[in-house]
């Protein structure tokens, strides 16, 4: 099965991660803001590339789960031969961001918002989507005693990671879609948008300060495990029930310097994707050790059972999901229109798509000319 369509690692998808829109610092799939440099460097072996490291940046969440994977179990570092790799865990996407614009950072797994937001705020100049990673896991998950049906949803109090992320944006355009009004920057019209961080949501849900949410995972099944119900997955909205949620990002001067590299980083994250995808459940206990191993908890069965399946693993960025993405930012008029061009280079991950006999991925018309 080919690695673009290989990307369900059941079905449904869960999302973190953050729409393209262009307004603030994002947190993607984050839960937090503070970066934590690992301070290790996974053993190298080997003949050496043009670089002696490469530094990698992602979150210890789910929906990156190629690199919790790829990191931990030495398959990223396998196709670096003598070039180390250095591996950072960041809690948002502003500051990983921050990290790769200071030259501290070489590659990172990140949302689309953190992505646009950089590429326009530097006119182009800071990075480059060179892969996708993740797609999907977003849900609305509600109170059932107070909603039953989606139109009951108006008057009701929603919540949402933050105003101007992925899902923000969705829910804005979904209420858009079905008549109603909501003033974008409030948040307050027919539907309530409560920008609540995804930390607290579940206290806000458990509180009743809140009566519902269009969250990524595992913030989802942490409602659901609180008696909350899925009323929708935004998988539905989708065609091909595919969306970005994790994309790998590179800086442009590293991209230059060092193509080789990037394309031994690529080669691991396109064999980590297929190990996950040929093998689920191993897979689903491979991203929860490392999440423990992070110094972090593991989550607990009840809510990464859930989770794990609706997070599509994929090589594929989806590019043409970011352009949609975007413009829905566009409509809800939380940004104006963007220029893109150029934020796409796929020739070194299509390189490696092509060597495994997979077919190539389109940057849908976004990509370096």
């Amino acid at each position: 099965m080919p690695a673009t369509t290989r990307t369900t690692l059941r079905r449904g998808l869960a999302a973190a991660a953050a729409l393209p829109l262009l307004i603030g610092a994002l947190a993607s799939c984050g839960y937090g803001s503070d970066a934590k440099n690992d301070e290790k460097k996974v053993a190298a072996e080997g003949k050496k590339l043009s670089a002696d490291t490469v530094r990698l940046g992602y979150f210890p969440n789910l929906t990156h789960a190629t690199a919790l994977i790829g990191v931990k179990d030495g398959l990223i570092q396998k196709e670096l031969g003598g070039t180390t790799l250095k591996p950072q865990t960041f809690n948002a996407g502003p500051s990983e961001i921050e990290a790769l614009n200071g030259g501290s950072l070489d590659i990172g797994f990140i949302g689309p918002s953190p992505s646009i937001n950089a590429y326009v705020k530097s006119k182009g100049t800071n990075l480059r989507i060179i892969s996708g990673s993740a797609s999907g896991g977003v849900k609305l998950v509600v109170n059932p005693d107070k909603i039953k049906t989606l139109d009951d949803l108006k008057g009701k109090r929603i919540a949402t990671p933050q105003k101007g992320n992925t899902q923000d944006v969705a829910l804005l355009n979904w209420i858009a879609e079905k008549g109603w009004k909501v003033d974008p920057e409030s948040g307050k019209g027919d539907v309530s948008v409560v920008r609540t961080d995804n930390k607290v949501t579940p206290d806000a849900f458990k509180s009743g300060s809140i009566d519902g949410a269009w969250v990524p995972e595992p913030t989802a099944s942490k409602l659901v495990s609180q008696g909350g119900k899925v009323l929708l997955d935004e998988t539905a909205l989708w065609p091909d029930k595919k969306f970005v949620i994790t994309n790998i990002i590179v800086s442009q001067k590293f991209l230059t310097e060092h193509p080789d590299v990037v394309e031994a980083v690529l080669t691991g994250t396109v064999k980590t994707n297929e190990w996950i995808n040929a093998n689920p459940d191993k897979a689903k206990a491979a991203a929860n050790a490392a999440l423990k191993s992070l110094g972090g908890k593991a989550l607990d069965a009840k809510v990464i059972d859930p989770a794990w399946p609706s997070i599509a693993i994929t090589n594929d960025p989806l590019a043409a999901t970011l352009k949609t993405q975007s413009e829905w930012a566009v409509k809800a008029q939380l940004i104006k229109q963007p220029e893109l061009s150029g934020i796409y280079d796929l020739k070194l991950l299509n390189k490696v798509l092509k060597a495994a006999g997979e077919p190539e991925v389109s940057d849908a018309g976004l990509g370096v000319k």
